[in-house]
């Protein structure tokens, strides 16, 4: 890790703390103003002096936190000889990822080097948009290039996820499979899932429009390829590229999405149902804006809002409304769903779904209409088996190929 991006982990533990050490004086107010509300105004002395004596220790104690970590900090500075980034190892790239999806926006905002910048990936750093730079990354480039968008919290190499159990080798993923069969050139995008659903993809419009541009052959047709949160990147790229004109998108022929929430997410829904109702309630105000906290892009899953006039905070009516952003025209679109449950028609499949996206919001409803045939159910899979399962890529081969995949 460099040693600014060290600088930049210790200033976010020391906020963390302090932030932590602010929310469990709040809760200590509210409780102490119930209790001393109830028995004033005999009380008034003592609350005085509680509130008096309560408010130096916490400030003494943010103090000495905010101290030992700008100490650590400059610590890092100074003893750090490493020149890789974070990010340049399965495990920080992961835990990166993570941060990022917890409060990716702040640090992007912020200008932090933890904040991560979408970009083509491959072996674990970032991919230029140059020509020189993709030849080099891809020394055998094909004029068919599948573009993989993972979800929340993963990154590039989510799509590799239990490959070894698969027989396939433990490097198979559908690009490899799709690269083997059918020709396509894959290429693996990391991105800040903290950020808006729409900044993301005015962020992969903007990038594959250079990509494409540069490619060292010309380009016959694109494939998106969207897991989770990534289906709702692409479908918002696609809908800003043909705003703006961009000239990527004349090449998109199929868009699959895999478990992507079209409808939103029943766990954002949940949470925001709770924090609304914490916030209610003096004594857990504090802990609702914990809550509260959690990233723009993890806000968007409500209703999957695809477009900046759809973000929560623009207006209350927009959490409610699913945002009407046509599928993309002269592309083929595909959908796939899962339930924990063998049956997608078990009770607790329909409710659970995946375990985080029920089968109606995967598979679009009235709202985003995909033909009979380009829909596929798993029953017995959840949400990250569809990153990389054999018949979730039979589905894709057949969809994608000339002829049906033989079973």
């Amino acid at each position: 890790m460099r040693p600014d991006e060290r600088r930049a982990v210790g200033r976010l533990a020391t906020q963390t703390a302090s932030d932590g050490i602010t929310h469990i004086e709040q809760v200590h107010r509210a409780i102490a103003a119930r209790a001393f509300t109830l028995t004033a105004p005999v009380s008034l002395p003592a609350r005085v002096l509680h509130d008096g004596i309560a408010s130096s220790v916490y400030a003494t104690i943010r103090g000495v936190v905010r101290v030992a970590g700008m100490t650590a900090s400059e610590l890092a500075r100074v003893t750090t000889t490493s020149p890789r980034r974070a990010g340049s190892t399965a495990a920080s790239n992961l835990a990166l990822a993570v941060l990022n999806a917890t409060i990716g926006d702040e640090l992007a905002a912020q200008g932090s080097p933890l904040a991560i910048t979408m970009a083509i990936r491959a072996t674990r750093t970032d991919v230029s948009p140059r020509r020189d730079a993709l030849a080099a990354a891809f020394p055998d480039p094909t004029p068919k290039v599948a573009v993989f968008l993972h979800g929340l919290g993963e990154t590039e190499e989510s799509w590799r996820l239990h490959a070894d159990r698969h027989g396939e080798g433990a490097e198979s993923t559908y690009g490899s499979l799709l690269a083997t069969d059918l020709g396509y050139t894959p290429l693996y995008l990391r991105y800040n899932t903290g950020l808006h659903i729409s900044e993301n993809g005015w962020h992969l419009s903007c990038l594959l429009e250079e990509v494409i541009g540069a490619w060292p052959t010309p380009v016959s047709e694109i494939l998106l390829v969207g897991h989770s949160m990534g289906g709702l990147v692409a479908r918002s790229a696609c809908h800003q590229a043909q705003t703006n004109g961009h000239v990527w998108i004349n090449g998109v022929r199929h868009v699959v999405y895999l478990g992507t929430p079209h409808l939103g997410a029943p766990l954002e829904q949940w949470v925001r149902h709770l924090s609304r109702v914490l916030g209610g309630i003096n004594e857990a105000r504090a802990l609702a804006s914990v809550l509260d906290r959690r990233s723009a892009g993890v806000k968007d899953l409500h209703a999957g809002a695809l477009l900046d006039s759809d973000w929560p905070e623009n207006a209350d009516r927009a959490e409610r409304r699913v945002p009407h952003v046509p599928l993309l025209p002269g592309a083929k679109h595909y959908a796939v769903s899962a339930t924990i449950t063998n049956r997608r028609g078990n009770p607790i499949g329909r409710l659970v779904g995946d375990l985080l996206v029920p089968p109606a919001s995967a598979r679009g409803g009235a709202s985003v209409s995909f033909p009979v045939h380009h829909k596929r159910h798993f029953g017995g899979l959840h949400h990250f088996d569809l990153l990389n399962h054999p018949d979730v890529y039979r589905a894709m081969r057949e969809w994608l190929g000339a002829t049906p995949v033989p079973i």
